[in-house]
């Protein structure tokens, strides 16, 4: 028989926003349950050097997760390393059903499932992640003073990008498939007035060029959108900047969600459209996506869950049979 489990509080996702949550859940005496996910200690595992994490001048992400899992374990949470492949949030106890045959019953949910960043698909892009190649230049652009570096990209998301990498980078190429830019004017002006930005214009990426170790990113192949002519490229840097895909799918049709499939929440608040189901971190947040603001918020939703217990108390046993 498949195991099963009854918890005050579940947590999805073991990122920055999952374990905060676990970390104020537990000192709230809710003995909460962790669920890993398919990427445990999320994100930042597949960052270098972290920089701008309070406390520390410099952290390895992958670092930064395993302290923040140990403090976790220590204040004996459950951690379960497993996948949600099935949820039910139509009433209360929510059941999570795992990959490996866990069913878990949760007085209250927290959802820390985060949100990746879409990639080009390119061959050499997995192996010089972190070796050159980011998604995120608030958090890597400052390696690349004194570098040349390229973002991909044309709206919002790029042009912010391109404008912060210009603090450190010598020479900021933004690369764009069409001839004008998406970015609001605000955006654009800034763009172009700035003398440290080329954009390459109806240009996208075919391919990657690593140094001969292969341990960092030599150059870019450019491709002419309209003749198919290549160019080479040479920079230390390449940001890819075409938008996140948030890790919602699980949840479709069970809570509210704006069109990009964000988890919607009350202002000021990690509550969603389900009374005590609360959304944290990458998962609700299209804006920031920061591992800082992603803890905040899983310190939000366990002190939420915590006062929604207090006002609502347990749910009722259910046959498992019929859940």
């Amino acid at each position: 028989m498949a195991h099963e489990k009854r918890t005050r509080l579940l947590v999805i996702g073991s990122g920055p926003a999952g374990l905060t949550a676990a970390i104020y859940a537990a000192r709230a005496a809710l003995s909460p349950v962790v669920l890993t996910g398919q990427q445990p200690g999320g994100q930042l595992t597949i960052t270098t050097e972290v920089e701008n994490w309070p406390g520390d001048t410099s952290v390895l992400g992958p670092d930064l997760m395993a302290r923040m899992e140990a403090q976790v374990r220590h204040l004996g949470v459950e951690i379960v390393p497993d996948v949600a492949s099935r949820v039910d949030l139509s009433h209360r106890p929510f059941l999570v059903e795992t990959d490996g045959g866990a069913r878990l019953l949760a007085e209250t949910l927290v959802i820390a499932t985060g949100a990746q960043a879409r990639w080009l698909g390119l061959p050499m892009e997995q192996t010089l992640r972190g070796k050159g190649v980011s998604a995120c230049a608030t958090c890597d652009g400052f390696f690349f003073r004194g570098r040349e570096v390229a973002v991909v990209g044309g709206g919002n998301s790029a042009a912010e990008e391109a404008l912060f990498l210009t603090r450190f980078a010598t020479r900021v190429h933004l690369i764009h498939r069409r001839d004008s830019l998406r970015a609001d004017k605000t955006n654009q002006a800034r763009i172009l007035a700035n003398a440290k930005v080329r954009i390459h214009w109806n240009r996208e990426v075919a391919d990657l060029e690593a140094t001969p170790d292969r341990l960092a990113l030599a150059a870019l192949r450019l491709r002419d959108t309209a003749t198919g002519a290549l160019e080479r490229l040479p920079v230390e840097g390449l940001f890819i900047a075409i938008g996140h895909d948030p890790a919602t799918g699980l949840f479709r049709g069970q809570v509210a969600m704006d069109e990009a499939g964000y988890i919607l929440t009350a202002p000021d608040s990690t509550a969603t459209s389900v009374p005590g189901v609360f959304a944290a971190g990458d998962v609700k947040d299209r804006l920031y996506r920061q591992a800082v603001t992603a803890a905040g918020m899983g310190c939000m939703a366990a002190l939420e869950a915590e006062r929604f217990l207090a006002g609502h108390g347990a749910a009722a046993q259910p046959s498992l049979a019929l859940a």
